[in-house]
């Protein structure tokens, strides 16, 4: 079973998130406010980790490897430490406070992805009415 993620991240004892950068995840992340480390697994998930750290600054990214590949427990707490307390992770709690409010206006009710997905359900409901009507 899973974690129930939305609720870990709604908490307010959590100061940030070891994210595989998965579309759910940011998306979940960010409405919550919560700022990132991102550890970018396949797919989209890099394309994602480089618009969180690089274009958005809602993240860091984990760079630190070992020569075989391995981040050590080090690199981790480094990251942590530089999300909660240094001055680069006040810089992205500062962003994600500012996108989960952007998110949250969207959200609302009058809001950009609210008005899109009430005009979805619309047609959706249109076009069942009219198939269940033969029309």
């Amino acid at each position: 079973m899973w974690a129930p993620q939305v609720e870990v991240l709604n908490h307010p004892s959590i100061g940030g998130f070891l994210t595989h950068c998965g579309w759910n995840s940011t998306i979940e992340s960010i409405v919550n406010g919560v700022p990132m480390i991102a550890w970018p697994l396949y797919a989209e998930q890099k394309m994602n980790a480089c618009l969180l750290t690089e274009d958005i600054g809602a993240s860091i990214r984990v760079t630190t490897m070992e020569s075989d590949g391995m981040v050590t427990r080090g690199d981790i707490r480094s990251m942590v430490r530089k999300i909660l307390v240094d001055q680069e992770g006040r810089n992205i709690r500062a962003r994600i406070k500012e996108l989960k409010n952007i998110a949250a206006k969207a959200l609302a009710e009058g809001g950009s992805s609210y008005n899109v997905l009430f005009q979805f359900a619309e047609i959706c409901i249109q076009h069942l009415s009219t198939k269940a009507f033969g029309a």
